[in-house]
């Protein structure tokens, strides 16, 4: 039986998270999030990636990343569909998709891994050995993701959701990006009223709550 190796408390796992609810898919979980904020020695022995989630399959596929996993499982449970409905619709989805994780998810993952003092010598994710910390990144992190909300708030001001009128795995990435920026006090700014708009919808969604 197909399992997912999660680290429950991790923002990246939360997007897998989402869109299983979104599916109303149940797949088994273990847990391999230590109580030192660190993996577990057994897991990144089996996946020396040493980042969550990972889909392990009956065969003993080993699929890590969340938004291969997702996709992976879209070609299975298509409804509703997360990835887009046609050849367009597709692509736009992965656009903003991949914007939003560049952008948003990445920027906050840069400022958590430079600030939070339980992940000094951390960072970077997936790395054994110590990567310092380097204040002068947090500057451009929090940078980083202001140009990130004033870039989705443009184009929410014409779209109900960041990649058109469907809710998608776009609005996942770019939720988690914000939650994950709130962990260290980032904000959406006050004038982003459109991405507040969608901020207050899009995170009352069930899902949201997984």
């Amino acid at each position: 039986m197909m399992k997912i190796y999660d680290w429950h408390i991790a923002p990246n796992p939360r997007r897998l998270h989402i869109y299983l609810a979104e599916k109303e898919l149940k797949i088994p979980l273990e847990e391999v999030g230590g109580e030192d904020l660190k993996l577990k020695p057994e897991f990144i022995a089996k996946y020396p990636h040493a980042m969550v989630p990972m889909l392990e399959l009956d065969d003993g596929t080993c699929i890590g990343e969340a938004m291969a996993i997702c996709r992976y499982l879209e070609g299975f449970h298509s409804d509703p569909p997360l990835f887009g409905v046609d050849a367009k619709d597709r692509a736009v989805v992965d656009m903003w998709e991949k914007r939003a994780n560049e952008e948003g998810m990445l920027s906050a993952s840069e400022l958590f891994r430079n600030s939070s003092p339980e992940f000094a010598d951390r960072g970077l994710p997936g790395s054994a050995e110590p990567i310092p910390q380097l204040s002068v990144l947090i500057d451009r992190a929090k940078a980083r993701l202001t140009r990130f909300c004033h870039k989705f708030d443009e184009q929410l001001a014409t779209n109900a959701f960041v990649a058109g009128r469907r809710y998608s795995v776009a609005d996942i990435t770019a939720l988690c990006a914000v939650d994950f920026g709130k962990w260290c006090d980032f904000e959406i700014p006050e004038q982003c009223t459109n991405m507040h708009r969608w901020y207050e919808e899009v995170s009352s969604r069930p899902s949201a709550q997984a």
